[in-house]
């Protein structure tokens, strides 16, 4: 009942696009002010790595392995990766653009970071984002996607029936 609410009701929409906004912002603020403020995440990843151990570890083992034997060696990647990626996040959430992929990444990113030991707004917007991701079209009924989705999907159904075609 709740997930087709969420799906094909039009004062879903309308709810869902405030949620956006809000969730938009958020990513968009955090990504301006890591670009503009010379982000590093070579502190935020040492620390997190040195949550891993203890009778209670606030990070799991297997993903503090996963930021000192990957992140922390390409750091500088992450460096362009995170702030970009949390602004574009916070784009494609406020015009309604790519919603469902936006909000996909945002939630990797959340998750993300609530495994690297933070919580602050990361749960928050992580349910959040999980109706946005139920919803998925109704969502972005008010946004770019309204007009841009139809044209993915031709796309796709293009390129679909001329792969399965022999040359």
């Amino acid at each position: 009942m709740i997930v087709k609410f969420l799906r094909e009701n039009p004062i879903a929409s309308y709810l869902l696009f405030v949620v956006r906004l809000y969730l938009g912002w958020e990513w968009l603020k955090a990504g301006w002010e890591k670009i503009t403020g010379g982000f590093d995440a070579s502190g935020f990843l040492k620390h997190a790595i040195t949550m891993t151990s203890g009778d209670h570890p606030a990070v799991p083992g297997w993903w503090g392995a996963f930021l000192k034997g990957f992140a922390l060696p390409h750091v500088g990647f992450f460096n362009f990766l995170v702030p970009w990626g949390e602004l574009l996040v916070g784009l494609g959430l406020i015009l309604g653009g790519l919603t469902t992929f936006a909000a996909l990444m945002g939630i990797v990113m959340n998750f993300s970071y609530m495994f690297s030991g933070t919580t602050s707004t990361n749960p928050q917007m992580t349910l959040l984002t999980i109706f946005i991701l139920i919803a998925g079209y109704n969502a972005a009924h008010i946004g770019i996607d309204r007009w841009l989705i139809p044209h993915v999907r031709r796309w796709l159904r293009l390129e679909t029936n001329t792969r399965g075609k022999a040359a």
